[in-house]
């Protein structure tokens, strides 16, 4: 189906981009890599009054090392993140769950800042976000703040960017050295999106684990922390009974929902199940 009449902008900075959205009327969609907004315009479940595209705002793409972090564009295409560096480095939880987006294809369109900001329970990113800590540079009216990955995703579809604002870059923190990462997903062949996945970044030191950081995809509206779990795993000998005690709490405080492609009583056992192989295989079990 052909789109709904909407008006078009492609600004080239941040500053024009929001003053593109401030014009744009009361329907403004801001359109990054397009994977997800071109589809439902397509179908119209989407029809704004004004189309914002950034494609043309170099400043938003690109991987810098800053201080002890690393700062990713929001514009940065998944195939560019893949092939960083400097992400291999120091978030290779980051590549790991990239490297399962989708498809090449829509790899080299999507970008990290555009899936993140669409907040998809199933999209792999938001829980390796929440896992590491990340921060959100968000640029407003206003000027810009910062907000951590904790407060950035409110609910279903929503984050904390507002009305007339803009994701411009996340900051990653650097882990290096006796971090171990995995990203662990359950998918149906046929399509990419999470039906389960779990992120675990791993601390070890002197035989045990020292400090454990864990995201869950698709348990909730929200991605989560795993808590209960990070807890249990706090001091642990690294050993595969101490790590399969402290998966058994995965489940704790998720609210997964019931679809075609699985129960919530079966993403709750799937949690437990690739809570024990993510962090088994970041621990090096």
């Amino acid at each position: 189906m052909i789109p709904a009449p909407f008006e078009y902008a492609r600004p080239t900075t941040v500053d024009e981009a929001l003053q593109a959205i401030a014009e744009g009327g009361e329907d403004v969609k801001v359109l990054a890599g397009g994977q997800s907004l071109i589809p439902v315009m397509r179908l119209r479940l989407a029809a704004p009054e004004t189309v914002v595209d950034l494609g043309r705002v170099t400043e938003l793409r690109g991987v810098r090392e800053e201080d002890d972090a690393i700062v990713v564009g929001a514009m940065t295409t998944h195939s560019d993140v893949l092939a960083d560096p400097l992400i291999a480095q120091y978030a290779p939880l980051v590549a790991e769950a990239t490297a399962t987006v989708a498809d090449r294809q829509v790899r080299h369109r999507g970008t990290f800042g555009g899936a993140l900001v669409h907040a998809d329970p199933a999209g792999d990113l938001p829980a390796v976000a929440l896992a590491l800590d990340a921060e959100f540079v968000i640029a407003g009216p206003q000027g810009r703040r910062t907000v951590p990955a904790a407060d950035f995703f409110v609910d279903y579809l929503t984050t904390a960017v507002e009305e007339g604002e803009l994701l411009v870059e996340v900051r990653l923190p650097k882990l290096a050295g006796s971090w171990g990462m995995h990203y662990e997903k359950f998918n149906r062949v046929a399509q990419a999106w999470s039906i389960v996945a779990v992120a675990a970044a791993v601390r070890r030191e002197d035989g045990h684990i020292a400090e454990a950081r864990i995201g869950l995809t698709n348990m909730g509206p929200t991605p989560l922390r795993a808590r209960a779990v990070e807890q249990a795993l706090a001091g642990a000998e690294a050993t595969q009974e101490a790590v399969a005690a402290a998966a058994s709490h995965a489940a704790e405080g998720t609210d997964p929902s019931s679809d075609l492609n699985a129960q919530a009583d079966y993403r709750q056992h799937l949690v437990t199940v690739l809570t024990r192989r993510a962090v088994s295989t970041a621990a090096g079990l």
